[in-house]
């Protein structure tokens, strides 16, 4: 595959090992050694970055890692995997920052829907502005919270598909929210993605839960 241009933009190297853990989880080690191999990152064979917020990885490792799976599952199964790996990054990222997010507290518990949606998506967007070079921002219609980046790590140095990619975060958020709601579930969906030569990648997340199967 072709490499991915480096951006001089870089992820914690937690949050990295979140998504890494997260794909080994879902591939097994030799898949995910075969992905990181395919995308020229050999270097990550049973050598996972160090475990501390050291914005210490390029976005150019994420997105050659995403382009990899696709390449060799295609992009139906490279979606699968994705989303699956978003949930259990989120899972990794409760543990470690849940607390620190608030949203642990029993008062954010009691709160109402909406607000505990709210508080949850501006903490989780507060968290990956600071510790990456990842800008998130938050925005809201009356129905639809929008959770948009312009420097985004999965796509990076992509911008010629007509669909979006950027599904490791889709189930990141599908994940979060199902957590803080006790159970329920959104529809998220990624409206806008750099890779389709947009200037954001915008995910739109309506407010409304999905009605419970009867």
């Amino acid at each position: 595959m072709e490499p991915i241009p480096k951006s001089g933009l870089f992820y914690s190297n937690k949050l990295t090992l979140f998504i890494l853990q997260a794909y080994e989880d879902v591939m097994g080690k030799n898949g995910l050694n075969a992905i990181l191999n395919l995308a020229g990152l050999n270097q990550l064979v049973d050598n996972f970055p160090p475990d501390n917020l050291e914005r210490g990885f390029d976005f150019a490792g994420i997105s050659a890692i995403h382009l990899a799976i696709e390449e060799m599952v295609g992009p139906r199964g490279g979606r699968g995997l994705a989303l699956r790996a978003g949930k259990v990054t989120f899972n990794d990222f409760m543990k470690n920052f849940g607390a620190l997010a608030g949203l642990n507290d029993l008062e954010f518990k009691d709160l109402p829907l909406e607000a505990r949606l709210r508080i949850s998506l501006l903490a989780a967007s507060t968290i990956f502005s600071e510790m990456t070079d990842q800008i998130v921002n938050i925005s809201e219609t009356e129905g639809e919270y929008l959770w948009s980046t312009t420097a985004c790590p999965i796509c990076w140095g992509r911008n010629d598909l007509d669909k979006p990619v950027c599904y490791l975060t889709v189930g990141f958020l599908q994940s979060m929210l199902t957590t803080v709601s006790g159970g329920m579930e959104f529809k998220v969906n990624e409206s806008n993605c750099r890779a389709m030569g947009k200037e954001v990648c915008e995910i739109v997340i309506q407010k409304q839960p999905i009605p419970a199967a009867n």
